[in-house]
Parts: structure tokens; sequence; C-alpha cells
């Protein structure tokens, strides 16, 4: 973990709430895909936790939806600012762990972690597929930037709006190994399909870093924190 101020390049709409920004600063911290950064933003107490959608030596990249106080004023925030974070956050995905042939599975901003996530196991020799989730086709974000990677991308829906209709694992072939994050509905769904796989979760955190104790979860291992031990947890220590 290393305190870092970043100064903010670009930060815009995507797509209805969900917003992209781009920050320049140190990135040293962040050894994997799927770690997060914990925002401090004026006048609100504790900071804000957002996944790591890409980086290089330069910057990263944050794919966030505004569902609060936190994230709206980070969504008026300009070019210039600066962000006071906690960077390199959290247990990402073992790309060592994963298969020659791994399923990537996104649902709604679970989709901005499995970006990076997609461009390490291509440089890893790995051929990851994408299959992403929304509710509707308006919702639909970064799916041509999968495609542009080289990766074969599919798409469901709930509404039927664009690709498949319905849920994301429709899209999951049986039996397959599964780099899944999305809301925790979805991820026991596709944990109840996957042989195998890394499962990325989500926490009402205090700290952000371990010390709080906030966002532990019951393991087959024992207690783990999501912000520490996880968020990505394989799916042999999982308990529903």
């Amino acid at each position: 973990m290393r305190q870092v101020t970043y100064t903010i390049e670009s930060n815009g709409s995507l797509t209805g709430g969900v917003y992209r920004a781009t920050l320049r600063g140190d990135t040293s911290a962040i050894t994997r895909p799927g770690q997060f950064v914990n925002i401090a933003l004026d006048g609100l107490f504790l900071r804000r936790p957002i996944s790591v959608c890409d980086w290089d030596e330069d910057g990263l990249t944050l794919i966030y939806k505004v569902v609060g106080r936190g994230t709206e004023q980070l969504s008026r925030m300009a070019p210039g600012q600066t962000l006071d974070a906690l960077s390199g956050l959290g247990n990402g995905y073992d790309i060592a762990a994963c298969p020659d042939n791994p399923v990537l599975a996104g649902g709604g901003v679970g989709v901005p972690p499995l970006y990076g996530l997609a461009k390490r196991m291509l440089a890893a020799g790995k051929k990851p597929t994408v299959v992403l989730g929304f509710n509707t086709a308006a919702e639909i974000f970064y799916d041509m930037q999968f495609a542009a990677l080289g990766v074969a991308v599919s798409v469901a829906t709930v509404d039927g709006t664009a690709g498949v209709k319905g849920f994301v694992t429709a899209l999951i072939p049986e039996g397959a190994y599964v780099c899944a994050c999305g809301p925790e509905p979805m991820l026991k769904a596709v944990y109840n399909k996957a042989a195998g796989g890394q499962f990325s979760f989500e926490a009402r955190m205090g700290c952000g870093f371990g010390a709080c104790m906030g966002c532990t979860c019951k393991t087959v291992t024992g207690h783990k924190r999501i912000c520490k031990e996880g968020p990505v947890l394989f799916k042999e220590e999982i308990l529903w």
C-alpha cells in the first residue's frame, strides 16, 4: 500500500451513471489486476474504494458508477484537480493459477477490473474469453475495448435489447474456469456453474487496508478481510 497524490487527466461519462477517470501518478504499489484504490473526498469521513480498471507506469484508469455522495462528488471533478488515494490495496487475481483459456465474467460495474486482467493474461500467453452482463443495451460499456485487445467478447442483457437475452451465466460453458466480478447474486450463480475460478467481492469498508476488520467474511479456511485477503477469493474457499 502507498499513499499517492494523483492528478486527474480526464473524467467523463461512459454511459448513464458510469464514469471513467484517468489519473496520473505513482502506480508502483499496483501489482495485480483486481486491486483497488481508496480515495479521500472533501467533507467525507471514509475514503471511497474503487477498483483499478487498468494501469501503466505513469497512471491508472478508474471506472465507477455514481451511487452516492462520494462518487457524485468524484464525477464533478475536473482535469488538473488532485486526489489523495491509498494505492495498491487488496489481493488481486492470480494469473499464474489460471488455465490457458479462462472465462472472464463481468456484471455491470464489475466489468472494469477484468479489462486489466485480460491485458495481462494475453501478455502471459493465455487466451481468455470475455462474457459481459448488463440490464439493458443502454448500460453496455467497454465491450469494444475488450474486442480491440483481440479476445472473443459476448454480451447478455436482462431485457434482451442486445446480445443474448438473460444473465451472463448463459454465456459461460459448463465446467469452465471463471474469473468473475460483479454483484453478489451474479457471483453466486457463476460459482454454481463454474468448475473453478477466482471471484472478486464487494463490501462496505472502513479503512480499506485490513486494520478495522469491518469487511470480514467467513471462508472455509477461517475469517478473511475483503479489503486485505480479498477482494479476490478462490472458488474453493468461498462460503455462501
